[in-house]
């Protein structure tokens, strides 16, 4: 989805993400998502990670003064209109974004709160969650939690959130944290469907979606963010962003769902090669 026109300046978003090198997930999803949805993306580096689609075989953060120097530095040259988190690595880091979000220099922040690997793991040091959720969480203007990290956010077992009404219920307590719309993620849900839970200030909206049966969903999560923050940077209202951000994501999974990369969870079809 090409800026409309030749010649036409592109509308500019921020990635504040860890490294994939494996490039299904992290930032290389979110350069992949920003370019397919004609948004020219800027990106901020929080940590480096040796990954590939079957294993992280190590992670080393950047420090936090050194994240706030490549946010300051990007936002004091380009025309910044939507800006999304990932992987911050550390409580540190989430403060420094919270800082730099309650003062304004992040405008349209959507947070997906990468807090668990997928095998339950905490990735951030102990004073991640509590980060989150009184420094962060009031800032974003959209909040996309999967179940697993919406139950660790509440400080309730992820079995307490094994159906609608319960994402439903999480999604209104963490709206209750500050955040303008969260979108509680039904991906980990099972059966055959995958749906979205939405809360806003006009209640609460069910996005059923069919489940893609496919074992190449690394990434999911943050296309999903990356594309919200897409919409939002061209200019779209949080409801029409959301809604082509799940459009955009089934899209890739779909596409994706045959092809073998890796010996593990493989990658999206970003760009509708399939």
């Amino acid at each position: 989805m090409p800026p409309e026109g030749h010649g036409v300046t592109p509308p500019v978003a921020m990635t504040i993400a860890g490294s994939d090198s494996g490039a299904g997930a992290g930032l290389q999803a979110d350069l992949k998502t920003f370019a397919a949805l004609g948004v020219f993306a800027t990106t901020v580096v929080t940590a480096v990670t040796a990954q590939s689609t079957r294993t992280v075989a190590g992670v080393e953060p950047v420090a936090p003064e050194f994240v706030a120097l490549q946010i300051e530095t990007v936002l004091d040259d380009m025309p910044v209109a939507a800006v999304k988190t990932g992987m911050l690595a550390s409580s540190a880091v989430v403060g420094v974004v919270a800082e730099l979000a309650a003062r304004g220099r992040l405008p349209n922040l959507v947070v997906d709160p990468v807090l668990l690997s997928s095998t339950g793991h905490p990735l951030l040091d102990p004073g991640g969650a509590d980060a989150y959720r009184t420094l962060l969480c009031p800032r974003a203007r959209v909040f996309t939690p999967n179940l697993r990290e919406a139950a660790f956010l509440l400080g309730v077992e992820p079995a307490a959130i094994a159906d609608v009404d319960a994402m439903a219920d999480a999604a209104r307590r963490l709206r209750a944290l500050g955040p303008d719309t969260v979108v509680v993620k039904g991906g980990h849900l099972g059966g055959d469907a995958s749906p979205d839970v939405v809360a806003t200030d006009a209640g609460i909206t069910v996005v059923d979606k069919a489940r893609i049966r496919t074992a190449n969903d690394h990434g999911t999560g943050c296309s999903l963010s990356a594309a919200i923050a897409a919409g939002l940077a061209r200019g779209l209202p949080v409801p029409d962003a959301v809604a082509g951000a799940q459009a955009y994501v089934a899209r890739a999974l779909a596409g994706a769902a045959r092809w073998r990369l890796g010996a593990g969870r493989g990658p999206l079809d970003h760009f509708g090669w399939s």
